[in-house]
């Protein structure tokens, strides 16, 4: 079994971090590669960098900051916002991502996902999907940024984009994000149980308890988060000191 993955999430509009809550409500942190610097050196298993506002440019406007990150950061960096084509997806693998994670794009002609699986390989096709509980046990697909309906159910929409290729989902609670209330760890089981790729729970996370709650409950295979890290509530240390502790297969250093 591999290891479960500590990945912090940057969320960048322009040039600069931000955090938000429920996808919005934006404040500005600082220098991505600031932080993506400070998470590697403190033992991040991976990053994840979100162009935010791709969809107001109608494309990824990463590639500067990615291109320096990966130029002081070596471990596997995700790439997602804005990524409508395999040209897109190729332009952002060049810069220095190791993988793209694609959303909106995906719903709109989900042969995409095929189309990067088969140029790139299944392990740089993320699907990223923005869940919203709509009924009791019952998730939506939504796009930019939690803002737009798609009408398609989470659980079918990722076994279908598994089947199409992609060889990840990259998972995020809309309710959730931000909030620092806890992974929405009944959505992230079901995804989980679903699907046979790997799943990285993202949105929400405040504590200690909802890491292990998102891994031991959630089986999740990664876990992400961003304001805890962000604002130095948790460190990455002291989230690897209680996963060993309590006995989950996390990398250590």
């Amino acid at each position: 079994m591999s290891n479960l993955r500590i990945i912090p999430r940057l969320d960048i509009k322009g040039k600069n971090l931000i955090k938000g809550v429920q996808l919005e409500g934006l404040r500005v942190m600082g220098d991505p590669n600031d932080f993506a610097l400070r998470y590697y050196e403190a033992g991040a298993d991976e990053l994840v960098f979100m162009d935010i506002v791709a969809s107001l440019y109608g494309r990824n406007n990463l590639s500067d900051i990615i291109s320096r990150a990966a130029d002081q950061v070596f471990i596997p960096i995700t790439v997602g916002g804005g990524i409508r084509s395999t040209d897109d997806a190729r332009h952002i693998l060049r810069s220095g991502a190791d993988k793209v994670a694609i959303n909106t794009a995906a719903v709109s002609r989900p042969e995409l996902i095929t189309e990067i699986a088969h140029h790139f390989g299944s392990q740089a096709m993320v699907l990223s999907i923005e869940a919203k509980l709509v009924a009791p046990g019952r998730w939506e697909v939504f796009t930019d940024n939690g803002r737009e309906r798609t009408g398609l159910d989470v659980l079918e929409w990722a076994v279908k984009g598994v089947t199409l290729g992609a060889g990840e989902i990259l998972l995020t609670s809309v309710d959730r994000e931000g909030t620092r209330k806890g992974f929405d760890v009944d959505l992230v089981r079901k995804v989980s149980d679903a699907v046979t790729v790997p799943v990285i729970a993202s949105g929400g996370m405040g504590t200690l308890d909802h890491f292990v709650d998102a891994a031991a409950k959630g089986r999740a295979d990664a876990v992400s988060m961003a304001h805890v890290l962000h604002y130095k509530t948790l460190t990455l240390g002291d989230i690897r000191a209680r996963a060993l502790a309590e006995g989950l297969g996390v990398r250590q250093i």
